[in-house]
């Protein structure tokens, strides 16, 4: 179903069908959630910042314990920051939307937002983790939106989830579908692609110390 009203904001059914899926399967898929000419738009950005040379290779841990491991996780990165163009700015506006929504239903105290492309050439993939880090505890909703066009199955490429005592979800990386899941429960992995595979990760984040 299509996550936003005509006026814009988000519909009532797509806040039920999101907030149901979280509480009761920790994870929740919409596939319609950015509108086609923004998905195109953000993918163009990624493909520009790839090809000059601004994605970074991402690493793994935190802080000054951070390293580059490729064998762990092969794709490239660059955060996005407020004025960096007219169409981040859109999509962090979005996100804005959905932080609020998501308060409302779920009452989690989530305070900002953080996110970044990510690029993984063929044959890149991300060995099974969970995105909360274990000395901070503010990541609370993992975010992935796809900017693929025309994926098909024999692309790869799933987002594969392993929910605890449940079998394991595979979601293909179409564009405009949105994954959200609980950071610190929701194991999951990008196996590899046989082309690029462009997306937008992000992280609902709550103060440190709030419990939820």
């Amino acid at each position: 179903m299509p996550l936003h009203s005509p006026t814009g904001h988000f519909s009532d059914a797509a806040q039920s069908a999101m907030a149901g899926n979280l509480a009761a399967h920790g994870w929740s898929q919409h596939n319609i959630f950015l509108p086609q000419e923004l998905t195109l738009l953000l993918e163009a950005e990624c493909r520009v910042l790839n090809a000059s040379g601004a994605l970074a290779a991402a690493g793994v841990g935190r802080g000054t314990a951070q390293t580059v491991r490729a064998g762990i996780r092969s794709d490239r990165i660059a955060w996005l920051a407020a004025g960096q163009s007219v169409a981040c700015d859109r999509y962090l506006q979005i996100m804005e939307e959905l932080r609020m929504s998501l308060n409302r239903s779920l009452f989690l105290g989530l305070h900002d937002y953080e996110s970044h492309f990510a690029f993984y050439a063929p044959g890149a993939g991300y060995l099974k983790h969970l995105d909360r880090f274990r000395d901070d505890d503010c990541r609370t909703v993992s975010v992935v939106i796809y900017l693929n066009q025309d994926w098909r199955p024999a692309d790869g490429g799933a987002l594969r989830l392993h929910p605890e005592g449940k079998n394991t979800e595979d979601i293909a990386p179409l564009a405009s579908r949105m994954v959200l899941f609980l950071s610190a429960d929701m194991l999951h992995e990008v196996l590899p692609a046989t082309r690029d595979r462009i997306s937008l990760a992000g992280w609902f984040r709550r103060r440190a110390g709030i419990t939820m």
